[in-house]
């Protein structure tokens, strides 16, 4: 089991605080939203979880059967999807989906050669990704996220960009394959993580 503790946790840009004092205990099986505004510092706060940027204040430790793990092997256990994150998009559909996992595991049944029809882009294996569409870039950063064997999963505005029958794809597609890890969803939509146990607003934080 993997637990992710944040004591007094503060980040701070020049004179702005983004949030202050956070503390808390996230373990697997566990999920959580952060809710707040538009320019609130959700982003910013999943970035210092994954140990992409440092905190100002406060520390955050990741343990695994009560065992620190180094701050330098975190990526280890992550796995994120990110509307800044880039794809390498002169590959194509296989490419990177080859790609992607001489770096992560797919989870158990999963076979890589079938997650083009579970992304719904099975006529599209040989396109490069560079010439997808935003809705289909979307769909295939989360299937990276959510099929890559990981102890966390970072979801930042996870239905940006998808279609009614992207979201409906996105909320079956979580219940399904989340389960067991620790799911945290930087969102202000409420349909992206109404089914998270956990929730804190980061205007609490400030």
């Amino acid at each position: 089991m993997l637990k992710i503790s944040l004591e007094g946790a503060s980040k701070r840009f020049q004179y702005e605080w983004i949030f202050k004092n956070l503390s808390l205990e996230i373990s697997s099986g566990t999920a959580m939203a952060v809710t707040g505004s538009n320019g609130s510092g959700k982003s910013t706060l999943l970035k210092c979880l994954a140990g992409a940027i440092p905190l100002s204040q406060g520390k955050i430790s990741y343990h695994i059967d009560d065992q620190l793990i180094p701050e330098s092997d975190w990526f280890k256990n992550i796995t994120i999807s990110a509307p800044y994150m880039e794809l390498p998009e002169e590959l194509n559909l296989q490419e990177l989906i080859q790609f992607h996992f001489k770096f992560k595991r797919p989870k158990k049944g999963i076979q890589i050669e079938s997650i083009p029809e579970i992304l719904y882009l099975e006529a599209h294996k040989t396109k490069q990704v560079a010439l997808f569409s935003s809705g289909m870039k979307q769909r295939l950063k989360l299937g990276l996220a959510l099929f890559s064997q990981s102890n966390v999963v970072y979801l930042d505005e996870p239905t940006s960009n998808l279609d009614k029958k992207g979201i409906a794809w996105y909320l079956e597609m979580v219940g399904t394959y989340s389960k067991n890890q620790i799911l945290i969803i930087c969102s202000n939509e409420p349909r992206e993580f109404e089914f998270c146990e956990k929730k804190i607003v980061l205007e609490d934080y400030k």
